[in-house]
């Protein structure tokens, strides 16, 4: 069975950060660290070359295939910040109506800066999916 390509590093989320060429989604990814560090209660660690995670679970799917993950996590893009929450948790999509400007897949929302949504909503969501995942102990 294959490796998984996504695991924690011992990168530094800080030099990671300062890397970003982009002012706006550099500062953006400082703030967007202290939100889900305050949410999650969980240090910030780096998920392959360019995941920010916090906390972790352990999944196994029925094909056999398990591994490791964070329970929440976001990575600055070249074109959008991908935020990772899991896609099931209670009230998501109500909540998605007052997030903001954003796109989403179903694991994934996107948006391009902080300024484009509610950062109140945001906490909530980052809650609401740890508390899912911690509770089915699975993510997104």
């Amino acid at each position: 069975m294959a490796k998984n390509k996504t695991v924690e590093t011992t990168g530094n989320v800080v030099d990671f950060i300062n890397l970003i060429e982009n002012e706006t989604k550099r500062d953006d990814s400082f703030k967007i660290t202290e939100i889900f560090k305050e949410q999650t209660g969980f240090e910030p660690k780096m998920w392959g070359p360019s995941i920010i995670g916090f906390g972790t679970y352990h999944y196994k799917y029925d094909s056999g295939r398990e591994g490791d993950a964070p329970l929440a996590a976001f990575s600055p893009r070249k074109n959008a910040i991908s935020i990772y929450l899991s896609s099931t948790f209670d009230g998501r999509d109500k909540l998605l109506e007052k997030f903001g400007k954003h796109k989403t897949t179903k694991a994934c929302i996107y948006i391009n800066k902080l300024s484009d949504i509610n950062i109140e909503v945001f906490k909530e969501m980052i809650v609401a999916s740890i508390n899912q995942s911690k509770n089915l102990n699975q993510g997104c």
